[in-house]
């Protein structure tokens, strides 16, 4: 009788626990409209307050076991980490501007250092930020944690991309299964180590078809151009408007689904039954939005210069003329903004939390709190500096 009890309690435990999204799209639609608008007057420095808003609503909207997640960090932490690594990458900037002004080819040759500079502080500072994002985030009162080093991930990081760079980005499976690898290892919730047991191999056997696929995909206008002899722009945008995001879906929905299961933190891991054709809706829904303001900007474009025609000929624009193609351009780029924000994060975090199990998940209901000094802003703030995005 014992046993049969304690099989059941065992199977209990292991009963698979799905996540929930409860976020409103039209919340959130109003979260990232408003601050656009407020990004502009302020001169993009609401953008810190924009990330810690938007942070609160997907954390507080996925639900896991009952109890939803946690964001507390706050963007008063962001804005000093952007200002104290402004402190740091300004002499940088300094010595490059100073070298450009001695001589061209000195400026050309400083070129490479500073790139190879900007390229290995963005790994550090991926690193940090997801080290600062998991130290603000909790669940049921307890923090997430990570330790390890943003030097040691950094110059894995630049060792990989060299291997990628070499291998025409056919090293990318290994690459990610051991950078993931890094971080999973250094990361805990109170007493649970993470781990992430995905590999390379089994990332490329599922989507090493894609690479290839892409490759044809870049060729194909040329070599059929070449054998017709004709325009082959129009070809090529066909070809790749509907090819590109179609490869893009196919190998997000892959990537999202072997990291997903190769997630490991203490007894706990994930499965997800995500499709590729959740992705592609999305992502075709996003392309259609932006090629309509696109159109709406070229048409008000063109009205603007048909309506004063005559004025431009020979002169300088007049205040009337730029004014409502300054606005024009103004009101594009915070629409794309927008769009970018609803489709490309907020509906893919949906899509993605809502397609997700947990299994395993009573071992993290009684875990002890693991001391741990809370990590500053400061990567983000490098993060931020060199506008890398790491959400």
């Amino acid at each position: 009788m014992s046993d049969v009890l304690l099989a059941a309690e065992v199977s209990a435990a292991d009963k698979p626990t799905p996540i929930l999204f409860t976020g409103d799209n039209g919340e959130f639609r109003r979260l990232v409209t408003r601050g656009a608008l407020l990004e502009l007057v302020t001169a993009g420095f609401y953008r810190f307050w924009l990330a810690t808003h938007m942070r609160r609503y997907l954390w507080s909207s996925t639900v896991i076991g009952g109890d939803a997640l946690e964001y507390v960090g706050t963007a008063r932490e962001l804005l000093f980490g952007f200002f104290f690594a402004l402190v740091i990458l300004a002499p940088v900037y300094i010595a490059y501007l100073v070298v450009g002004l001695e001589a061209e080819r000195a400026k050309a040759f400083a070129s490479l250092p500073l790139g190879l500079f900007f390229a290995a502080f963005g790994q550090f500072a991926i690193y940090r930020a997801r080290r600062y994002r998991l130290n603000r985030s909790s669940w049921r009162g307890l923090r997430f944690g990570m330790s390890g080093s943003g030097l040691g991930y950094m110059l894995r990081a630049l060792g990989w991309g060299a291997l990628i760079a070499v291998t025409l980005g056919l090293a990318l499976p290994w690459a990610e299964a051991a950078l993931e690898r890094y971080k999973m290892r250094n990361t805990y919730y109170g007493a649970l180590e993470g781990d992430f047991v995905g590999r390379g191999g089994d990332f490329f056997k599922r989507a090493g078809w894609i690479w290839f696929t892409a490759l044809i995909l870049l060729l194909s206008p040329y070599v059929i151009g070449a054998v017709f002899r004709g325009p082959i722009w129009i070809l090529a945008g066909v070809i790749y408007v509907f090819g590109a995001p179609s490869l893009f879906a196919a190998f997000k929905a892959e990537q999202w689904r072997w990291w997903l299961r190769g997630l490991r933190l203490g007894g706990v891991r994930l499965e997800t039954n995500l499709t590729m054709t959740a992705l592609l809706g999305n992502y075709f829904v996003f392309l259609g939005v932006t090629i309509g303001v696109l159109i709406a900007a070229a048409i008000v474009f063109g009205i603007v210069v048909a309506m004063n025609r005559n004025a431009m000929v020979g002169t300088t624009p007049p205040i009337g003329v730029l004014i409502p193609i300054g606005l024009a351009y103004v009101a594009t780029f915070l629409s794309i903004g927008v769009a970018l924000r609803i489709f490309l994060m907020q509906r893919v975090w949906k899509l993605v939390a809502s397609s997700v199990v947990v299994h395993g998940l009573a071992e993290a209901e009684d875990v002890a709190t693991r001391a741990s000094v809370a990590p500053s802003a400061i990567g983000e703030g490098f993060a931020d500096s060199l506008d890398v995005v790491g959400f």
